[in-house]
């Protein structure tokens, strides 16, 4: 019997589309490696808030790149954000995080100088990478290329539920909008904008419930791995 190849596979998303989790959780499934790719822009954007930086200076976000180290945790996944030896992983979903994430990652300079740590991670195979731009600039020739699709309103109660805050209308219309701003200012940078890859399979996640989405996911992945 031939055996599956190990493939690397694009996961990509707009934000709170499930990709982290998806994505960790379908690798599980096949046997593969993790990677979420938006734990570095974040612990950049962490620093970069924690040292009083300007978001938007190219060159004081890119001081920062040698001071974070992404990082396997103890399944194999490389969701940890290391700086300076510190593990500063719970703290990469605060609201300010959420807030200054998108004008620290838009930056072409930096999104270049993490190119080779990305790239680095898949070059043996066997790995899903979950990102914005990994099927369209950072996997342009991965074996698989997968996107979610989500409405802004599901993503929302998503979040909002993560927070404890679905039953606060307010709460979610806040949320939603940050979501817009996001997605507008992901979709329009100059460079790495989020778009559906080339040749990408559309996986719509309205309505699923996370198994569904995830089985969706690891069938995808396996048709390819055996020639399908």
């Amino acid at each position: 019997m031939t055996e599956p190849r190990r493939l690397v596979v694009a996961l990509d998303g707009p934000g709170s589309s499930g990709k982290s989790t998806v994505g960790a959780l379908a690798a599980t499934r096949v046997g593969y490696r993790f990677c979420d790719t938006g734990v570095l822009y974040r612990g950049l954007t962490l620093l970069v808030v924690r040292g009083g930086a300007d978001p938007d200076d190219a060159d004081a976000v890119l001081a920062m790149v040698p001071h974070v180290e992404l990082t396997a945790d103890d399944n194999g996944r490389y969701v940890r954000l290391i700086a300076d030896g510190a593990d500063l992983t719970a703290e990469l979903h605060t609201a300010v995080v959420e807030a200054y994430v998108s004008r620290v990652s838009r930056h072409p300079a930096v999104r270049g100088a993490l190119l080779p740590v990305q790239r680095g991670l898949a070059a043996a195979g066997g790995i899903v990478m979950a990102g914005r731009d990994i099927g369209s600039v950072v996997l342009p020739d991965a074996d698989v290329k997968i996107y979610l699709e989500v409405s802004v309103e599901e993503r929302a109660r998503r979040r909002a539920e993560q927070r404890g805050e679905l039953d606060d209308a307010n709460a979610f219309e806040r949320i939603a909008d940050e979501l817009r701003s996001r997605d507008t200012i992901d979709s329009t940078r100059q460079t790495a904008p989020l778009r559906v890859p080339d040749g990408a399979v559309l996986v719509e996640t309205d309505g699923n419930t996370l198994e569904q989405t995830v089985d969706e996911v690891v069938a995808v992945i396996r048709d390819a791995a055996l020639g399908r």
